[in-house]
């Protein structure tokens, strides 16, 4: 099967070809630093990562650009707040505008790098490309899409009636939208012309302008993705990416900048869907939203990461007390065969372990993984291939089970699921050094077990027990795994 990935802009599932033969160019959006990372951000940035490491086990050379928006209202807004505030986990009293957007552009990355996302081959940020801003601007204005604002206040807008495309990516009509909310009506031709310089107000702070041609201020949202994305993938690019609540006015806006200049832009647009609480949307308003910070304190972050990426990408993603239990005892099954598995095949320090990615994958995994990036199907067949490679132990067919435990390794990997710590999948230092010691317990117990000191033997397995140690007596001896927290 040929990679298919479904296109937000023709609502139709399409071959995907690169533009050019061998590389993939990828943009998503990232976050607008004013605060912690909800789990929303996270299960985007988890699906695309995904779509990357697939793209790059295809073979595929893939550039990935992830932004950060670290100038906008929200953050000015945020910051005005603190002034005089009372400290708090997330209030630092009178902290500039700019480094309270840094100081969550940090909370970002650390979640990222918990949950096992790679990071991008490069993640610009809004406030280092304020020239290209301005001449994306200044062509827009030259092609008869743009204007200053007739108020005099230093706005920009783009004249959404000069652009007979917009509203095609969500397929709606111009006089059925509501007015752009990013600036009063005043100075525009249509309420819903939206901005693309903001003029500096009184009260705003002197570091949030910079000078242009149109007077002192800063970018508009919209305007700092197409002039960040153009910068280093170019005027046209495979893939942009995003939640699904980015396609209006977000994406709409950028392709209708981008293309109005005369940039061919997206080839493919890719929505991930939302986190709901069971089954409403989540809200603080009503008290019902969960923080990855939340989920990492009842779950390991590969248990998270399972969690947030089991779901099609472009599905609603529902949360449940349960959940996160669930997920917990899907990674434990996994584990529990590689452990038994690894020290079957090869011997309790995993020794001589080679992995063959390329001949292990299953071709129901791949199909699965091409068509639209069905990750659901493709967990189905990892767990199937983790029940053969436990029918496999139990009947003693070593091969069967070398090739079962190649297979889901080359699983995990692809998903994202063995790169964040995980001593008890049998590999690395820590293990080697934690097996001996449980391997001198399991050998007491046996000779307990031997002289038929029955109580010395489940005192030796409760002790193991009460460290997170699971005891498994087999064929072929005792085999131990760690418990998930």
């Amino acid at each position: 099967m040929s990679l298919r990935f479904y296109d937000t802009a023709s609502a139709q599932v399409r071959d995907f070809v690169p533009l050019k033969e061998g590389e993939v160019s990828l943009y998503y959006c990232g976050a607008t630093v004013q605060g912690r990372p909800h789990v929303g951000h996270i299960r985007s940035a988890i699906a695309f990562d995904q779509l990357t490491r697939w793209l790059q086990f295809r073979g595929y050379r893939v550039t990935t650009v992830r932004n950060v928006t670290d100038i906008d209202d929200k953050i000015l807004a945020k910051s005005a707040e603190s002034v005089g505030a009372e400290p708090s986990a997330d209030v630092v009293p009178d902290e500039p505008w700019w480094a309270l957007a840094y100081r969550f552009e940090q909370e970002f990355a650390k979640a990222y790098d918990t949950l096992g996302v790679q990071r991008p081959t490069y993640e610009p940020r809004a406030t280092g490309h304020i020239p290209e801003m301005h001449a994306l601007i200044e062509r827009l204005i030259g092609a008869g899409h743009a204007y200053p604002a007739l108020d005099d206040s230093g706005d920009v807008y783009f004249d959404v009636r000069s652009w007979n495309k917009y509203g095609s990516l969500t397929r709606q009509n111009i006089d059925d939208m509501q007015a752009a909310p990013d600036a009063g009506p005043r100075g525009k031709r249509d309420p819903r012309d939206f901005a693309l310089w903001k003029g500096s107000k009184e009260g705003e702070p002197e570091t949030a302008a910079w000078d242009s041609p149109w007077g002192k201020g800063r970018p508009g949202w919209h305007l700092e993705c197409s002039a960040m994305v153009t910068k280093y993938l170019g005027p046209q690019f495979d893939i942009h990416g995003g939640g699904l609540d980015l396609r209006f006015p977000h994406h709409e806006n950028e392709m209708a900048q981008s293309q109005a200049a005369g940039d061919g832009f997206a080839n493919f647009w890719m929505h991930n869907g939302m986190v709901t609480f069971e089954g409403e949307k989540m809200s603080k308003s009503i008290g019902n939203t969960v923080s990855p910070e939340e989920m990492l304190r009842q779950a390991t972050p590969r248990v998270v990461r399972y969690y947030l990426g089991q779901a099609h990408y472009r599905s609603v993603l529902d949360y449940r007390p349960t959940s996160l239990q669930e997920a917990a005892a899907a990674v434990e099954r996994i584990d529990g065969f590689i452990a038994k598995a690894t020290a079957k095949v090869y011997g309790t320090a995993d020794s001589g372990f080679v992995l063959d990615t390329r001949r292990s994958m299953p071709a129901a995994f791949a199909d699965a993984m091409d068509d639209d990036l069905n990750v659901p199907q493709a967990l189905a067949v990892l767990h199937d291939t983790v029940r053969a490679g436990n029918t496999a132990l139990a009947d003693g067919n070593t091969e069967a089970v070398r090739d079962a435990l190649h297979a889901v390794r080359t699983m995990t990997g692809v998903l994202g699921l063995d790169d964040t710590q995980r001593i008890e999948t049998g590999t690395g230092a820590e293990h080697r050094a934690l097996d001996s010691l449980v391997q001198a317990q399991l050998e007491e117990r046996r000779a307990a077990r031997a002289a038929r000191d029955w109580a010395r033997a489940d005192s030796i397995r409760d002790s193991l027990a009460a460290a997170g140690i699971t005891v498994e007596d087999t064929a072929d001896g005792a085999s131990w795994s760690m418990v998930q927290d």
